[in-house]
């Protein structure tokens, strides 16, 4: 599934736009995130989004999230 499918599973199930989604979204884009081994079902990532949205936001979260999906990967 490309990624542009796996976001628009997640922009479904959300409330509300989210900054943390932008940050996900480009970390995919970069290649910096890769989509999980195991599909995640629908119940599965409405839960991951549901206790994503509950975490406080923050400008420190964001600068934190963007700082882990700049790392680059090592090579396998």
């Amino acid at each position: 599934m490309p990624y542009t499918a796996f976001l628009a599973r997640i922009c479904r199930r959300l409330i509300a736009p989210n900054p943390h989604l932008d940050l996900v979204a480009d970390a995919f884009a970069k290649g910096a995130l890769q989509h999980p081994a195991r599909p995640m079902s629908d119940q599965e990532l409405t839960r991951a989004i549901r206790e994503f949205q509950n975490m406080p936001l923050s400008d420190a979260s964001l600068k934190k999230l963007g700082a882990r999906f700049a790392e680059p990967k090592p090579k396998r």
